[in-house]
């Protein structure tokens, strides 16, 4: 396997917003073309799915013609060998993106097809076939049995906040995982007891802290809490492809990065619905204003107690958004040998103090989504850390199982 690190405590800057990255080709031009497509195609948690597609299906026409990392799901040995790798994983990453949104996505108005970029080359056939085979591996939303979901009443439990019918994404709960072998297999233990200190003390902390109204939350926390807003995928994304191109020359090893990433971010997502819908804990929104009702004398409720950000409709216990940075700074971590990479990351976020921000490792990046949730009024710690370790369980899982090195190859 192919060394990125000649060793473990080398430091690399990685700038965002390099204008011409040295290292550019189809696979990162592409991904940032499939993540603006599902951004105002599917946002959310099917959009990560889809991105997961997208990536497999170019990681798999890659290695048909390269045959050095085991596949995901498409295999077709005629083509090892013949065609441009750069002419499939266009056609790969076009033919999902158009099988998911319609032949003629605006999404990619103005983008040339690769049937022109690439005409005659015989990877395009490489690329449609792989897409085709991915694209019957989608997994759409769907009705569950427990839709509509609206919770329960008992302390603890999570209910509709104002404005919200039911709990939303149930059906990610319930969907086959991309590497996993159930969505329950990485589930953590539940939040801590209602009348123990631990609950109390988590309590307290995030509605000091994430109170729209809070007078405790730092200038630098406020920014810290709006630079991350709910972009975390785009955000990692923009992440990703800086280090590909300027720290991955080879195409096969830059799908085979891609693939993990997303399939490890979509599988974290699967999971974290599995544990929030079976554990029903409640957001701190309604755990603050029912804080004289939990049997917990250490809390003090305040009905009019708002989150410095809209709370999402769907239980605490764990974070997504926290299960999306384990899983990414996970397989990052993996892939490269080291956690200790300097970089910056850009928000699209306006109005703010400090951006780019600075990291020197990528964990660094992890633990600071878990204040920022906090600082968002949308989770308890708890949530926030277990969150973050069943990302990283996936990530681990998805790097040790999926698209490893043929033998023979490096």
């Amino acid at each position: 396997m192919r060394k990125w690190q000649s060793a473990a405590g080398l430091v690399a800057t990685i700038c965002l917003a390099w204008a011409a990255p040295a290292n550019a080709d189809a696979v990162t031009t592409w991904n940032a073309r499939i993540v603006a497509c599902v951004t105002v195609g599917r946002p959310g948690p099917t959009g990560v799915i889809d991105i997961a597609l997208a990536h497999a299906a170019m990681h798999d026409a890659v290695q048909a013609i390269q045959g050095r990392f085991e596949s995901y799901y498409y295999v077709n040995p005629v083509w090892l060998g013949v065609g441009s790798t750069e002419a499939a994983a266009a056609a790969a990453a076009d033919g999902v993106l158009r099988g998911l949104y319609g032949s003629t996505p605006a999404c990619l108005s103005g983008v040339t097809p690769p049937s022109v970029t690439y005409a005659g080359d015989p990877g395009l056939t490489v690329g449609n076939e792989a897409a085709h085979a991915l694209l019957t591996q989608q997994r759409p939303p769907f009705v569950t049995s427990r839709d509509p979901f609206v919770g329960g009443t008992e302390p603890g439990e999570w209910r509709p906040t104002p404005g919200i019918t039911a709990g939303a994404n149930i059906y990610m709960s319930e969907t086959k995982p991309f590497t996993l072998n159930s969505p329950r297999q990485f589930r953590p233990s539940p939040a801590p007891p209602l009348t123990s200190q631990r609950y109390a003390q988590e309590y307290d902390e995030v509605k000091r802290l994430g109170s729209l109204a809070s007078t405790d939350r730092s200038a630098a926390q406020t920014d810290m809490a709006r630079f991350w807003g709910s972009n975390f995928v785009g955000i990692f994304h923009g992440l990703a492809r800086a280090l590909a191109d300027a720290r991955v020359p080879d195409i096969g090893d830059k799908a085979r990065l891609f693939a993990l990433l997303t399939l490890a971010v979509a599988d974290s997502q699967i999971t974290v619905y599995d544990t929030k819908y079976y554990y029903n804990f409640w957001r701190p929104i309604t755990a603050i204003r029912e804080g004289d009702n939990d049997g917990n004398p250490l809390t003090d409720g305040d009905p009019a107690w708002t989150s410095f950000i809209a709370t999402p409709p769907y239980p605490d216990h764990s974070s997504g958004a926290n299960n999306i940075s384990g899983s990414f700074t996970g397989i990052l971590r993996l892939f490269f040998g080291t956690d200790d990479i300097a970089y910056t990351l850009t928000s699209p976020a306006t109005g703010l103090t400090t951006n780019p921000r600075s990291y020197q490792s990528f964990s660094q990046a992890a633990e600071e989504v878990v204040d920022v949730r906090i600082l968002q009024g949308i989770h308890f710690r708890t949530a926030d850390e277990e969150g973050r370790r069943q990302g990283e369980r996936v990530a681990h899982w998805a790097f040790q199982k999926f698209l490893r090195p043929l033998p023979g190859t490096k």
